[in-house]
């Protein structure tokens, strides 16, 4: 049986194949149940039948092994208590609206207690299982939705088609601080004219009665199925007299956050902890459980605390600690390919807040595309994948990663690792060497400002391996680790870009419809390279254009706009990703993934408390 490695041993491993040196660092109260149901569900629950993960070969994991749907053992109890840990080596932000929400750790802490109008199928298209349901003209201009009658917010209100207009009216005010405000909502009939000042509503927005709410826009498109129809209200009896500004820092989205989800939010202690209760009017039905139990768990201690059963799941499995935890014998692994990859990310210009576009700077410092392309060949991410995740991270080749498969475009290479190549990039580009770093063609030195996140005991490793792995070329990079809040804020997300980084290391999830322009049009504040392209503004735009209907041509459009990305290098993708979840063996009725049909007010747990490991 092969070894398994440590974070330590996996970097010497992958520095050997560059034949470089490098230090590595690493970095309640339950509600009684009923006596009869708790006792013979606990003692179910004690002799449960320890679960198995998937076995590796050769140290290396496939994600296709793992199923998505949690194994049910033993019976629910009456009520209960479900600790879930959120983990981070950071407090979350507490943005907890999903109007203004931005951090990745946000929105965990709001599924529980909010949710959208509309939900989807695993194919991602929008149904009418949700909270809504929607019926389309015979142009696929207008849309019709119709808010079911016992949907409502956590104080009793309705929600209402006038907190859905509210909500679009919000993110189209141009004192909006948020981050949504972009082609999905510039595609509405009269948003630009509303958020122009040049008219006080929105015209293609129209209530028709308390219930229903009437969207026309300017073309149909095929996003407008599966992704691209802003579905979250904003509670209007709340939110309707504040100053737009000013509702995102508001105690009402801070500290009292409301929902029309299955669990209403307790009690929070900012950054650290949330308490959910059951919210018994869900529209679903009354969650079977009492309370959840949210808090912030560092990936040092996450094993610890699973291995105890103080936590019975988490938002996401640290992959370099799996191989040696897999074994856990009170818990089940739940894997599924992820709606994400990692990438490098190089600063190409800023964001221009007034006309709230990116303003590329021709004379940026990672301006020369020659310099991008060989910082590419420069890194071996299929070695990154294999040594630092066990093959649970794989080479990412294109910006459209394999959950969509239908549009992840499988024969473009990506950038070949080549560090051989890639000196000869710079050589030809005119970054000659001097001593022991190259200079810019024009023979001044280059330094380049390197930032990326702290996180798991590999996050510094890796990101050093990345330095090592520029530096074999002749690049001068120098490495700050930042924790999560404040990188975001240094690369952009409020807009203001800090000029003094030069590239990053990011992730992202993607939505669910396939469209890239939210990271990359124009006018999207996420676009954090501030990348603009004439050919990638056509292509994107033909994306959602009427012929890409045709799922053959729209295949085509997204096939030529990745190969566009892979020349262009505003940013190159270094990993997608699976999602591990290991879950109790007392939890019933869970899973990860999109289109399970499995809802959260139907989790349960068959034991007062959780398993521990034997």
């Amino acid at each position: 049986m092969t070894k398994r490695k440590t974070a330590k041993t996996m970097l010497v491993s992958l520095m050997l194949v560059l034949s470089l040196a490098v230090t590595a660092c690493g970095s309640g109260n339950n509600e009684a149940a009923k006596p009869s149901a708790t006792t013979a569900a606990t003692d179910a629950a004690a002799t449960a039948a320890p679960t198995t993960a998937p076995a590796s070969e050769d140290g290396l994991y496939n994600i296709a092994d793992f199923s998505n749907v949690k194994t049910n053992q033993g019976e629910a109890i009456e009520g209960g208590t479900l600790n879930y840990g959120l983990v981070s080596d950071t407090p979350f932000e507490g943005t907890l609206n999903f109007n203004f929400y931005s951090g990745n750790p946000d929105s965990k802490v709001l599924e529980w207690f909010d949710e959208g109008l509309l939900t989807w199928d695993k194919n991602y298209v929008y149904t009418n299982d949700g909270a809504a349901t929607y019926e389309v003209s015979e142009d696929g201009r207008t849309f019709t939705f119709t808010i079911r009658d016992n949907v409502n917010w956590h104080d009793g209100q309705p929600v209402t088609a006038e907190d859905w207009l509210f909500a679009h009216e919000v993110i189209g005010n141009p004192a909006y601080d948020g981050p949504r405000y972009g082609s999905d909502f510039t595609n509405i009939v009269g948003m630009e004219e509303y958020h122009a000042g040049t008219a006080k509503t929105i015209s293609g927005i129209k209530v028709l009665n308390e219930k229903q709410l009437e969207i026309t826009y300017v073309k149909s498109t095929p996003s407008l199925l599966t992704g691209s129809i802003w579905s979250y209200p904003l509670a209007k009896h709340i939110f309707g007299n504040m100053d737009v500004a000013k509702i995102s820092a508001s105690p009402e989205v801070r500290q009292k956050p409301i929902g029309f989800g299955p669990f209403k939010v307790e009690s929070i202690v900012p950054g650290e902890s949330v308490v959910y209760v059951k919210n018994e009017d869900y529209w679903r039905g009354a969650p079977k459980l009492d309370k959840v139990v949210l808090k912030v768990v560092p990936p040092t201690t996450v094993v610890q605390e699973l291995k105890a059963g103080n936590i019975d799941l988490v938002d996401s499995f640290p992959i370099d600690q799996f191989p040696d935890n897999s074994g856990l014998s009170n818990v089940e692994y739940l894997g599924a390919v992820d709606r994400a990859y990692t990438y490098i990310g190089f600063k190409l210009g800023k964001w221009d807040a007034a006309k709230s576009v990116v303003a590329p700077d021709p004379n940026a410092k990672m301006g020369n595309v020659a310099l991008r392309k060989a910082m590419w060949q420069a890194v071996d991410n299929d070695a990154v994948g294999k040594n630092f995740y066990h093959g649970l991270r794989w080479n990412a080749t294109t910006l459209i990663p394999p959950s969509h498969p239908e549009f992840h475009d499988d024969s473009n290479p990506g950038m070949p690792y080549d560090p051989e190549a890639a000196k000869k990039t710079l050589e030809d580009a005119g970054f000659k060497m001097n001593g022991e770093f190259r200079t810019n063609p024009d023979g001044t030195p280059l330094t380049i400002n390197f930032i990326s996140m702290t996180g798991s005991d590999i996050a510094e490793p890796l990101a050093q391996y990345y330095v090592q792995s520029w530096k074999a070329i002749g690049l001068n990079v120098t490495l700050e680790m930042v924790e999560f809040n404040t990188f975001y804020d240094r690369v952009g997300s409020n807009g203001e870009d800090d000029p003094s980084v030069d590239v990053y290391q990011g992730a992202w999830t993607v939505g669910i419809d396939v469209d890239p322009q939210g990271l990359y049009g124009r006018d999207a504040i996420y676009n954090f390279p501030r990348y603009a392209n004439d050919e990638s503004d056509r292509l994107m735009a033909e994306g959602v254009s009427e012929a890409a209907f045709d799922v053959e041509k729209r295949k085509e459009i997204y096939k030529e706009w990745q190969a566009l990305m892979v020349e262009e290098i505003p940013v190159f993708p270094t990993l997608y990703r699976a999602a591990l979840v290991p879950v109790n063996n007392r939890v019933l009725n869970y899973a990860i993934g999109d289109g399970t049909g499995i809802y959260l007010n139907e989790l349960a747990v068959s034991a007062d408390k959780g398993i521990a490991a034997k």
